[in-house]
């Protein structure tokens, strides 16, 4: 194909985002590399000194219709695509005063960006770029000779490889430029294509393409024996991807997909509702309260399940305070995460090397429109994400006593944190605060059962004489197929119901409630979560 090592002697430099732009262009021009150069990338860098040739006066063509056409020409894309070794390509350059070009620098139209900020639909549209990719790809495909760089952080990379060889580059350093530039213009026709079937109302597009950015290589997956990363999708959604990480060392895979799911949780809890705490451990809540204050919320959350909650992720709705960091330095954390933490609570962590702080801009948007992806053997499933919401007006009282609004507040409370839990799933709920939660059991009776037993052994251990969940409301997130349920609820000591209805035996289950004297209410929606 081509000997290893190329010499860089013409630059093509056409970037949205002049981050380090000066540093190159004065390093190459330095090396004695001819630098040409579009529209501001030209105006940038001849400001700073440097000798510039327009592509205009390369391809005798200005730049035309608002700069949509300006490097969609045979002088450029010739110069990109020669083959050097190939004498038919040498003539051809020859016969039409073709340069070659060794070093193309492009980053793209910033529409991401754009289309983050909320831009109309033509602004969107013009910010999607053509020259950009269709450049970025001839000089890929042509990597036997030439070099591309998409990416800001591949700047002192370049520089170091030129150095390294005397102005040239290895066919590996290529290579790996060539593998990042496609990544770069797929994800691109990625959120262009993404965007676009939003736009239009298209729900289930022929083809749907996901790319993420590299934002971690993790030292592996859910077992040491599983390689895995961390990538970004470039949304602005406040959670783990988006966040701080203040101290503590990094984040392992299992971390990240907890840490995740303890925040989805909390932010459920506006801080207008006061503050609230979930602990997660293995993608489940293993408590939730909401308190007078934060601290209270926390420890209310850590009453629910102390065993589980050790080495679990806490999630908090509003700025981590010293008391509250007090009470959690007391036993073993993996992650705390919250939208804000004050210095106080900063310095008491401090001492805490291992755990992690994570800090958010803000809570996310529990309402907020999106697209979950699971693979599966030879596919996806890809569905909206479950964003249901269920508030007093959509409840329907199905039994012979309603509840009272204590309960109706309890009950709505348990509803929002049984949409976090794993299928089959039970949460019991006392004054706003789970006090039992039964998670992902083939039977909703052995989760109603799981949840009532371990509400008594926490009971036992905080020396109470009574069951937590004596007075409860209980949650279940699917419909009860049968009594038994229900009635094991009761028997646990729970006063009222909230489930989705549904069943074949409603009216069976609403005769039980009667029966038990139990308040139960229909929400006419399930939160099964696989």
């Amino acid at each position: 194909m081509t000997t290893d090592l190329h010499p860089v002697r013409r630059a093509l430099i056409s970037v949205s985002d002049k981050t380090g732009l000066l540093d190159l262009g004065h390093a190459l021009a330095a090396r004695g590399i001819e630098l040409l150069s579009t529209g501001g990338s030209a105006a940038t860098l001849r400001a700073a000194g440097l000798e510039v040739k327009d592509v205009a006066d390369v391809t005798g063509f200005p730049e035309m219709m608002d700069g949509r056409v300006k490097t969609l020409h045979p002088a450029v894309h010739g110069g990109l695509l020669a083959l050097r070794d190939n004498a038919d390509h040498l003539a051809a350059m020859e016969a039409h005063g073709i340069g070659a070009i060794d070093l193309l620098v492009v980053n793209l139209y910033p529409f991401e960006e754009t289309v983050a900020k909320g831009a109309d639909y033509e602004t969107c549209i013009e910010n999607i770029d053509i020259g950009g990719p269709a450049m970025i790809r001839a000089a890929a495909k042509n990597h036997g000779f030439v070099n591309v760089v998409v990416d800001v952080e591949d700047y002192a990379p370049l520089l170091a490889e030129l150095e390294a060889h005397d102005g040239a580059t290895s066919l590996t350093f290529r290579q790996r430029l060539a593998q990042i530039a496609y990544a770069r213009t797929g994800a691109y026709d990625a959120a262009v294509s993404t965007w676009m079937a939003a736009a239009i109302g298209e729900t289930a597009p022929r083809r749907r393409v996901v790319a993420g950015k590299l934002a971690q290589s993790l030292r592996y997956g859910e077992n040491p024996h599983q390689s895995a990363s961390f990538y970004l999708d470039g949304s602005a959604r406040p959670g783990v991807a988006t966040a701080q990480q203040l101290q503590g060392k990094e984040l392992s895979y299992n971390n990240i997909n907890d840490t995740d799911a303890a925040f989805e949780l909390v932010s459920e809890f506006a801080p207008s509702d006061g503050p609230a705490c979930a602990i997660i451990k293995h993608a489940n809540p293993c408590g939730v309260a909401r308190g007078t204050s934060l601290k209270d919320a926390y420890a209310r959350a850590f009453d629910c399940d102390r065993t589980s909650a050790f080495g679990g992720i806490i999630a908090l709705n509003s700025t981590l305070d010293a008391a509250t960091a007090e009470e959690i330095a007391q036993i073993f954390t993996e992650v705390v995460i919250a939208p804000g933490a004050d210095q106080a609570a900063r310095d008491i962590f401090a001492a805490k090397k291992n755990l992690r702080l994570l800090i958010t801009p803000g809570l996310a948007n529990p309402a907020e429109a999106a697209l979950t992806w699971r693979q599966v053997s030879g596919g996806y499933l890809v569905q909206d994400k479950d964003n249901g919401h269920i508030g007093l007006d959509d409840l329907k009282v199905v039994t012979k006593r309603a509840p009272s609004e204590a309960e109706l507040a309890d009950l709505l409370f348990a509803w929002k944190v049984a949409k976090h839990v794993k299928s089959n799933a039970i949460v019991y709920v006392k004054d706003g605060a789970t006090v039992g939660v039964g998670a992902g059991q083939m039977s909703r009776v052995d989760s109603c059962r799981i949840a009532a037993r371990k509400a008594q052994d926490m009971a036992e251990a905080l020396g109470l004489s009574t069951p937590l969940t004596q007075g409860s409301v209980v949650a279940s997130d699917a419909f009860f197929p049968f009594a038994d349920g229900l009635l094991t609820a009761a028997e646990a000591g729970a006063t009222a119901v909230i489930q989705p209805g549904g069943s074949m035996r409603d009216a069976e289950v609403i005769a039980a409630a009667d029966e038990a004297g139990l308040a139960m209410v229909f929400t006419g929606m399930r939160h099964f979560r696989h």
